[in-house]
């Protein structure tokens, strides 16, 4: 079988880069390389990997790999249903990084659709083994969990404010998503001007809460930070009108009124409860029991 070091002769056939083996060696799967863009293959029948020795399998692949950046590729991809642990273990240690999941477009040989995940590794990706390899594959690899930062902003009456939002039907507390490469209190700094027009003060960490599945949401961790006493902030507040349709005082024995029952739980715990403090660790809304 071809090493990675040595790989071995390749044909092209209407498009497909089949591997040839020469006569002496024993293929452990019918691995092919099936171009699919330029500088770019995809590798096909991974099927026959299935029950092999997990090292012959490996090598086949990278050997495969090898070949493709050897004749100029620049980029291997390969899909394998979801939940088939073996030929992801065999595509990982061959340096291929899961970049995402494609659902329902595998399907099973009864014809049911499945989830199909794809994998891929770049020519100038480091090889297995090779410094910076392990840690590219964890950061593909470890999960990325959603960061929610939002406010708590109040008024001089104890009143919360709440956001009346256009694209759902409860309200909720200023603030967002966190985006890549952005801290939480720059998040909440940027959605509050966006949303309506206010350069807050962010001040304490109030409650770190994980949020559970909800609806289609997957699971988050919502950061509610302090943003003060501020009873003119609805005066001529300049509203993002693709989001927010108007903003609320209210009191918070009404809250539960107007919001998902996820944030009345953590504004129970910080406000209603007497329970807010610095740093309070929530999950879904409510202080984990020790």
């Amino acid at each position: 079988m071809p090493s990675a070091e040595q790989p071995g002769p390749a044909q092209r056939e209407g498009g497909q880069v089949t591997r040839v083996a020469p006569e002496d060696e024993v293929e452990p799967a019918a691995i092919r390389l099936r171009a699919v863009a330029d500088g770019v293959v995809a590798l096909a029948g991974l099927s026959g990997l299935r029950g092999r020795d997990p090292e012959t399998a490996v090598s086949a692949v990278a050997a495969a790999v090898e070949e493709a950046f050897a004749a100029g590729r620049h980029r291997v991809e390969a899909e394998v249903h979801a939940d088939d642990t073996q030929a992801r273990r065999v595509l990982q240690r061959a340096g291929l990084r899961p970049e995402g999941v494609s659902r329902g477009r595998g399907s099973t040989a009864e014809g049911a659709p499945v989830d199909l995940l794809r994998l891929a590794r770049l020519a100038d990706d480091p090889a297995p083994g090779e410094p910076g390899a392990f840690l590219g594959m964890l950061n593909a690899t470890l999960p990325k969990k959603r960061v929610i930062a939002q406010g708590l902003v109040r008024d001089d009456q104890g009143r919360i404010l709440l956001c009346e939002l256009t694209y759902k039907r409860e309200w909720d507390l200023p603030g967002g998503v966190v985006d890549p490469d952005e801290s939480p209190r720059a998040t909440l700094r940027r959605e509050l001007e966006e949303e309506i027009g206010a350069d807050l003060t962010v001040g304490d960490l109030l409650a770190v809460n994980w949020l559970p599945r909800y609806r289609q949401w997957e699971d988050a961790l919502l950061l509610v930070f302090d943003l003060g006493v501020h009873p003119d902030i609805t005066d001529g507040a300049e509203l993002q009108a693709s989001e927010i349709r108007a903003v609320h005082w209210v009191a918070p024995d009404r809250v539960g009124d107007h919001v998902a029952p996820y944030v009345a739980r953590h504004l129970t715990s910080l406000v209603q409860d007497g329970a807010r403090g610095v740093g309070t660790l929530l999950e879904d809304g409510i202080p984990p029991q020790p």
